[in-house]
């Protein structure tokens, strides 16, 4: 089995979790997973095709914002909210909140019900 990494929770950088959620994809992967459940990455219903889906996700993890586990054939993503929380306080919550109120969330999703 192939080996995923996730770095440590003190190896979280500032620059690179925002970074990883400077994307409107990966900030609604974020908001979806942040009901503390954990999804499989077929599960999220976005507007993009499989691999962009596997991209976003990988990045996400190799940031530390998400774990992934493999179970079988399938990856399992969830948040990884409570080492952000501790690294870097009210972050996560702030980024969040601005996410659920703008428009851009609500575009993202309205063209995904186009295609």
């Amino acid at each position: 089995m192939k080996f995923l990494y996730h770095p440590d929770r003190a190896e979280l950088n500032l620059s690179t979790v925002l970074y990883a959620l400077s994307d409107p994809v990966r900030l609604l992967i974020v908001s979806k997973l942040s009901t503390g459940e954990e999804r499989t990455c077929g599960d999220f219903g976005l507007p993009v095709v499989k691999s962009t889906v596997s991209h976003h996700v990988r990045t996400l993890r190799e940031s530390g914002v998400v774990r992934v586990r493999v179970q079988g054939t399938q990856r399992f993503v969830s948040l990884r909210a409570d080492d952000l929380n501790d690294r870097f306080p009210g972050l996560l919550a702030a980024i969040l909140k601005a996410y659920n109120v703008s428009e851009e969330k609500q575009n993202l999703l309205s063209n995904g019900q186009q295609s």
